[in-house]
């Protein structure tokens, strides 16, 4: 709790004014440049495309959909995952696929001879979080990522993207606006909805605050955090399962995700040569296999401060987190 506190702390000093920087930016982004009417069907041929290039393997797993997309193992040679599709919005689908076969990728990537022992089962939940986060955000939402998938979107998805030009393409992929439910925030926001629940957490465990509270003091939290007004207690304090199934303590392992994950990108960087230029030629075989031989074949070896210190060389912390969010929105917003 101690060590969480402050890495959140710090974070959080840097996120609020960061936000009101984007905020005040004359870069006017348009979303909806990306809304259109997606075949459903198509949207399933696409997504499987970019999960097959990714190298899910789908003679030991599955992609099927559901109400709400997870990932669920029996064995590293039967791992499967869902999404769920919006016919108008490509990327509902999309982002959770990418973001899934992060996941999925990690317990494929575990080896079968230890299946049933610890060295058969992933580190942390922080871990996992990261490998889903490393690939949906800092990959996914990339410009090497889509140099090489743009020009497939647009011959699959002539209407709208051939008349969507790709810097208005991945500035709008990577839109900033606060807004109300932590599932669908972007990279730059999401920590703060972390960062407010984990701090209710602890005030309600040290008994600084009563339960009856809660609505009140969640408003004012994300009215002072995100700059936005609450309407109702369904996309309020009462949004997330978490806390209805007794999961305290859950929260921060998201925020821990997005922290492992660009620290570990940089030492993948530094030790796969050209990474990104391989990347934008649609080769993810180094990088996958970067994270698989460093961090999923271990299973429950190391503890993940002693992963991320092995693989780094520092102990988990803002600093690379930060510098990634500061260099890639100051590019697309133009600010300093």
């Amino acid at each position: 709790t101690e060590e969480i506190s402050l890495l959140l702390k710090e974070l959080k000093s840097f996120l609020i004014p960061f936000i009101r920087k984007i905020q005040k930016s004359k870069i006017k982004i348009n979303p909806s440049i990306l809304a259109g009417n997606f075949d459903v069907e198509k949207q399933k041929e696409f997504n499987r495309l970019v999960v097959q290039k990714m190298g899910f393997d789908f003679e030991s797993g599955r992609l099927d959909i559901s109400t709400h997309p997870f990932t669920t193992n029996f064995h590293p040679e039967d791992v499967r995952f869902t999404v769920r599709y919006d016919k108008n919005n490509l990327f509902y689908s999309l982002s959770s696929a990418i973001h899934e076969t992060g996941h999925a990728l990690y317990e494929q990537g575990i080896l079968a001879e230890n299946f049933g022992t610890a060295l058969g089962e992933s580190v942390s939940l922080g871990i996992h979080e990261s490998q889903s986060r490393i690939w949906e955000k800092i990959v996914g939402r990339g410009r090497p990522f889509w140099r090489h998938f743009y020009p497939i979107l647009q011959k699959e998805f002539p209407e709208p993207f051939s008349n969507v030009s790709f810097e208005d393409f991945y500035r709008a992929i990577n839109f900033i606006q606060p807004s109300l439910i932590r599932t669908e925030a972007d990279e730059v926001t999401y920590n703060l909805h972390i960062i407010l629940r984990f701090e209710i957490e602890k005030d309600l465990i040290e008994g600084s605050i009563l339960v009856e509270d809660l609505p009140q003091i969640w408003n004012s939290k994300v009215k002072e955090y995100l700059g936005i007004k609450i309407p109702n207690d369904t996309k309020g304090v009462l949004q997330d399962v978490h806390w209805a199934e007794g999961l305290f303590g859950y929260f921060p392992t998201y925020t821990l995700g997005n922290l492992y994950s660009a620290q570990l990108y940089e030492a993948a960087k530094r030790d796969v040569l050209n990474l990104e230029e391989e990347l934008a030629r649609g080769e993810f075989n180094h990088f996958r296999e970067w994270l698989r031989k460093n961090i999923h074949i271990h299973g429950k070896f190391y503890l993940a401060t002693e992963l991320v210190q092995k693989l780094t060389g520092e102990k988990l912390n803002n600093k690379y987190f930060i510098n990634y969010i500061t260099k890639k929105y100051e590019e697309i917003y133009n600010i300093k």
